[in-house]
């Protein structure tokens, strides 16, 4: 099973987007980012939401297969 934060960086590297593209890209920093990453947080539904729309995925595919 994958996290949460597995998931968007999969997604994120299937783009070839970094982590500091993203995060401008939908609002949000690339320090913060990189902690969804890595597990040390977990994001609203909303910012979630935000990561996909930025990704160009729906946001349940970021959910799919998690803990």
């Amino acid at each position: 099973m994958a996290t949460i934060g597995e998931n968007i960086r999969r997604e994120r590297k299937k783009k070839n987007i970094t982590q500091k593209e993203l995060g401008e890209k939908v609002g949000i920093s690339n320090t913060y980012l990189s902690d969804m990453e890595i597990g040390r947080t977990n994001p609203s539904i909303k910012t979630l939401r935000k990561i996909a729309q930025g990704l160009d995925i729906h946001y349940i595919e970021l959910l799919k297969d998690t803990e």
